[in-house]
């Protein structure tokens, strides 16, 4: 079975598992309804509280298995209000549940949820089961029944009938396995839309998140300017210092001794070649020459020519963007590019640019081993700060086996290089 019926399968389980857990969903959202319909007889006081903690926790194992199996991100809400001691008056607890803006979300996707999501889901189960009743059963049944026996469109009265139906039972099962993914992420995009942090929370949180990320590019910024100097410094500055003492010795020996002159002045050639390279280097990390002259298509089709694994760009870019989003951009992928070369395993990669709704967006895919977690690195959170500066994002999606996928957007607005623009600052 090749890649695509094996994931077909993967996403045919999870799709059986969301419908289990729809059950799980109804009679939490049950429960927490009728403590909310006790309330004006004082019983539902004490039952609030536990039973929209209980709906909380279904609704967070959804947001952490669409992120899991699907890669799309659900951000929760605040946690609800703790509930810190028994002492504690059970109005005040309910009355801090019904003022959370986020369990009245919680509660909406527990009414909707079982109608349209395990519904979605259950629509490659149907085919599935269905198709293993025409395949599995019928074959031996058939004669068993009388003239009344059809399956789908097909009466099945004799041996070409009978086959008909096991070739449409096979086709249903290979339709459901086929349709199980996409259905999947159908749902993925359905529990974003209503599990989704308020838009409030949301608002406060990216307030603190640009202002934890200023600080951090300020010691970022800080920390190379400090590299800088070092580098400098230590490299092609020594050198100079080395090249013009060298001279003036070269300059005593002219009258003197001519051959000591002139191997003192080879050496000052040597030195000399050595400063430049020395800024060539130094000058390639700041901002490689190629992406300045060429753009960050061109630059990225650069970084896939030195890379030793087999690397495809695409590129769909309609003109040039601002040098720092070029800049955080090409870095980015360098360090994707880097850790599939160092830790994945992987023999290709593929690289997307494109450009669409005011937002670059870049795709780095490898056919690794997977298992990459962005907690463990250091390098893909460093590149995660820096887009940050931007108010840009990071995803890693990379489950075990294969394939890794990091997905990088920044919004930013480019036409052609007079018009660009771009929301963040670099």
């Amino acid at each position: 079975m090749g890649a695509t019926g094996i994931g077909g399968l993967r996403a045919l389980v999870r799709c059986q598992l969301l419908g289990l857990l729809a059950l799980a969903v109804i009679a939490v959202g049950g429960l927490v309804i009728g403590a909310l319909l006790l309330l004006p007889i004082g019983a539902g006081f004490r039952l609030l509280p536990p039973a929209a903690g209980a709906l909380r926790g279904l609704s967070d194992r959804y947001r952490s298995w669409t992120a899991r199996w699907t890669g799309t991100a659900i951000s929760p809400p605040d946690p609800l209000a703790p509930d810190r001691s028994a002492s504690q008056r059970p109005r005040r607890r309910a009355a801090a549940v019904l003022g959370d803006e986020g369990f009245w979300r919680d509660l909406r996707w527990a009414w909707l949820e079982p109608w349209f999501g395990g519904l979605l889901v259950a629509v490659p189960l149907a085919l599935v089961e269905y198709g293993a009743f025409g395949a599995l059963v019928q074959p031996f049944i058939w004669r068993l029944i009388d003239d009344g026996n059809w399956y789908a469109f097909v009466p099945v009265r004799s041996t070409p009938t009978m086959l008909a139906a096991l070739a449409l039972g096979l086709a249903f099962i290979a339709a459901g396995v086929r349709l199980a993914p996409t259905v999947l992420g159908l749902h993925a995009r359905w529990s974003r839309r209503l599990l989704s942090a308020p838009r409030s929370t949301e608002l406060a949180r990216r307030v603190e998140r640009l202002t934890d990320i200023r600080d951090e590019s300020l010691d970022a910024q800080a920390t190379e300017l400090r590299r800088i100097e070092r580098d400098l410094h230590d490299g092609a500055q020594a050198r100079l210092v080395a090249l013009g003492m060298t001279l003036d010795e070269a300059t005593r020996l002219l009258d003197v001794d001519l051959d000591a002159a002139r191997r003192l002045l080879l050496d000052v050639r040597e030195t000399s070649a050595r400063a430049l390279q020395d800024l060539r280097d130094l000058v390639h990390g700041i901002q490689p020459p190629v992406l300045a002259d060429r753009g960050l298509g061109d630059a990225v089709r650069s970084l896939a020519l030195d890379s030793f694994l087999d690397v495809h760009v695409e590129v769909r870019l309609p003109g040039r963007l601002p040098a720092a989003v070029e800049s955080a951009a090409y870095f980015a992928i360098s360090e994707a590019l880097a850790n599939a070369a160092k830790h994945s395993g992987a023999q290709e990669v593929r690289i997307t640019l494109t450009h669409e709704n005011a937002r670059l967006r870049v795709t780095v895919t490898d056919d690794g081993r997977g298992g990459a977690d962005l907690a463990r690195g250091t390098g893909l959170r460093g590149v995660q700060r820096r887009l940050g500066t931007f108010d840009g994002s990071l995803a890693l999606h990379s489950p075990l086996g294969g394939p890794t996928t990091v997905t990088l957007e920044i919004p930013c607005a480019s036409s052609s290089p007079k018009t660009s623009s771009c929301s963040g600052t670099g």
